[in-house]
């Protein structure tokens, strides 16, 4: 069975490094951005551009969490059988 994550925030600081460690780990990594962020991808670029990488081993949709439907529809597309999900707040 091969080992999926799911990525909130990826194009973020602790979504591109988490990215960059999952897939180093083998992992099958997939992430959701707003199209708001689809010119703030500089962090995750290199693996973007990268085509042993990009639709092999990273998946990007566009998406907004706020749209349950369609979060539920990419999470049962992903077939992801655990969804961990963490918040940072600014102090």
């Amino acid at each position: 069975m091969n080992k999926k994550a799911f990525i909130t925030g990826i194009t973020g600081q602790d979504g591109s490094y988490l990215t960059e460690f999952l897939i180093s780990k083998g992992y099958e990594v997939h992430g959701i951005m707003r199209r708001s962020s689809a010119f703030n991808t500089e962090r995750i670029d290199h693996l973007m551009d990268n085509e042993e990488i990009m639709n092999k081993k990273l998946f990007m949709y566009y998406g907004d969490l706020a749209d349950g439907t369609n979060l539920s529809r990419l999470l049962e597309k992903i077939n992801l059988m655990k969804y961990i999900t963490w918040e940072r707040r600014a102090t």
